[in-house]
């Protein structure tokens, strides 16, 4: 099951997400649902379109099943989301 201490072992879609910081201030505050995944960005659906968000230079509020909240610095995301998920799994078993 997905909490705060797997979360980055996990798929992100379909998950509820706010900017809670960023280096670009147009970008604080977008809030929506990721729809898509890239090493470096998170694609979120909002009310007013699609948004493209660097993970490098953003924090990220993540809304988890059961309404659990979890903020994470967008720098530790920095991978291919299969990568990011086969190593995180890799490192359960050892």
């Amino acid at each position: 099951m997905i909490c705060s201490r797997n979360v980055l072992g996990h798929e992100l879609i379909g998950l509820d997400i706010l900017v809670s910081g960023a280096a670009n201030p147009n970008h604080r505050g977008i809030c929506g649902t990721i729809i898509d995944e890239t090493k470096n960005l998170l694609v979120i659906e909002t009310v007013r379109g699609v948004k493209r968000i660097e993970k490098m230079h953003s924090t990220f509020r993540i809304a988890l099943p059961g309404r659990q909240l979890v903020e994470i610095d967008g720098s530790v995301m920095i991978l291919a989301p299969e990568r990011r998920i086969n190593l995180h799994d890799k490192k359960r078993i050892t």
